[in-house]
């Protein structure tokens, strides 16, 4: 059976691992691939590998570094089917939808590649009598992440990226579920010329994210995963003195106008909501109509779409949704659905109990449709992560905005309409981090920034974007003073430009 290690100063390896965790392939239930638990004696030694490259790595200027990313992003696309295969075996979503994980992971290490621009500091020449100021944008140091198995490529390239084109170090602990896209893509960092030990990579469970935590030499830390866990990585890191972000959960709500395109509408909420089955922390996992004509004419649209919708696996090349995961997810999602029934939501598509020959035993879910979910309910509170759509009906414009406002999540809204002014108040006055006009799933692009708000986040500064670069980085401040602008004697005022 193949074994998965830590990617440490540049080679795969088991290092001092005893414990290792089971990878199954989700669509057939099979153990595939086992995976090694870091040992604190793994992580220490990930930790010194890249204290003794950073230096070297930072004092490398920008434009070289920057060098590195072109080749890395050559390789990666090079590699496009590898890695997608490797992805969708051991997460289980199609082989499209794969390349559309790794695809917006690229796009933030291409925009890194202009990190002679983002790190650029500031002048002023002239500031007072012979007196010149600047700033400069300096690394943190060793930087970690901390990522999710919903996109094993995507989030670990949003963060490694801007971390080691700023001149940091990174330690990645990437989720054990599907660890292997993240080893290979530390391998074809190094084929693209990045030192060895400035991109480690420990597995590992609540142990090793501890001894990140902890560990004295790691500055900075990024994670991204559920909100209670995201709270506890923010209070526990930040108390240890670390720069933190911490991403958590969502209940992403789309509202949709009674001007609304009907089937636009539709074709949006289906891949949304069932796209990766549903395991996407941008998912809309709430559609809110305006008024019931509106909602019935939604639910009449979705409800053939949701019927005929190809379940199956990543190896079908008609497949259009995968497994969830793991059979406890499944077994969640099936408990989440009964206690919508048992609480009075009425269940227009019921996806349990979908089996598909061949694959018994892998863990597939339909997709599930709800109407007439109401706040109360616990598929309305809970984010499901999975293929489950709840219709929550509202009467006005003005409920609908309340609704998505009182929601304690803050990640992802959308509104669909061909009213421009209740666009424009929408996207002015929600309570929530990123907002679509007309497009479902607003994931901004690398070079803006992405993030939530409320119980979605953790922190002051987003991921990608120039945020990134911020985060990864210290800004220092110089003030200069030439011997023809010193006076002679002591001052002993607060100097001032009066």
């Amino acid at each position: 059976m193949r074994t998965i290690g830590h990617f440490i100063d540049g080679i795969e390896t088991s290092g001092n691992s005893a414990e290792f965790q089971d990878v199954f392939n989700p669509a057939t239930g099979e153990v595939q691939a086992r995976v090694a638990l870091a040992t604190q004696a793994d992580l220490d030694a990930a930790v010194a590998s890249a204290a003794a490259a950073q230096p070297k790595w930072a004092a490398t200027n920008p434009q070289r570094r920057a060098r590195v990313f072109f080749s890395f992003v050559a390789l990666i696309n090079q590699h496009m089917d590898e890695l997608a295969t490797l992805l969708s075996a051991e997460h289980g979503k199609t082989i499209e939808d794969a390349k559309g994980d790794i695809q917006r992971g690229l796009e933030v290490a291409e925009f890194v590649a202009g990190a002679p621009h983002l790190l650029k500091g500031e002048f002023t020449d002239g500031a007072g009598p012979a007196i010149d100021m600047y700033s400069m944008r300096q690394p943190v140091g060793i930087g970690a992440g901390i990522t999710p198995f919903n996109f094993p490529a995507m989030i670990p390239l949003w963060m490694l990226s801007p971390a080691i084109a700023a001149g940091n170090a990174f330690i990645l602990k990437p989720s054990e579920r599907d660890p292997s896209v993240p080893v290979r893509l530390a391998q074809l960092a190094i084929e693209a010329g990045l030192p060895k030990g400035v991109l480690n990579v420990v597995h590992g469970g609540k142990a090793v994210v501890d001894g990140i935590l902890h560990h004295d030499h790691i500055g900075a830390v990024s994670f991204v995963g559920s909100t209670p866990i995201a709270r506890y990585v923010y209070a526990t890191a930040a108390a240890e003195g670390k720069r933190v972000q911490a991403f958590g959960g969502a209940k992403n709500h789309m509202i949709i106008m009674p001007d609304a395109d009907m089937d636009k509408a539709a074709d949006a909420l289906m891949g949304a909501g069932y796209g990766s089955a549903g395991e996407r922390c941008m998912a809309v996992s709430v559609a809110v109509p305006v008024g019931d004509e509106t909602a019935d004419r939604i639910i009449a649209a979705l409800k053939p779409r949701i019927e005929a919708l190809k379940v199956g696996p990543a190896t079908d090349a008609a497949s259009e949704m995968g497994p969830v995961i793991t059979k406890a997810s499944k077994d969640r999602i099936d408990a989440l659905v009964q206690s919508g029934i048992d609480q009075g939501a009425t269940l227009a598509v019921d996806g349990r109990g979908f089996t598909l020959q061949g694959y018994e035993n892998g863990y597939f879910v339909g997709p599930s449709l709800f109407d007439h979910v109401t706040p109360e309910m616990d598929i309305y509170k809970e984010e499901i992560f999975g293929p489950v759509l709840s219709v929550v009906r509202t009467r006005t414009y003005e409920q609908a905005l309340k609704l998505t406002m009182d929601n304690p999540y803050g990640n992802g809204t959308a509104i669909f309409t061909r009213d421009g002014d209740a666009a424009r108040d929408f996207a002015a006055r929600v309570n929530v981090g990123m907002v679509g006009i007309n497009v479902p799933v607003p994931v901004p692009l690398a070079y803006h920034s992405f993030g939530g708000w409320k119980a979605s986040a953790f922190g002051d500064l987003n991921q990608h974007g120039t945020d990134a670069i911020k985060f990864w980085t210290r800004t220092k401040t110089v003030t200069a003073r030439w011997p023809s602008g010193i006076k002679d004697g002591a001052e002993f005022q607060m100097p001032t430009m009066k």
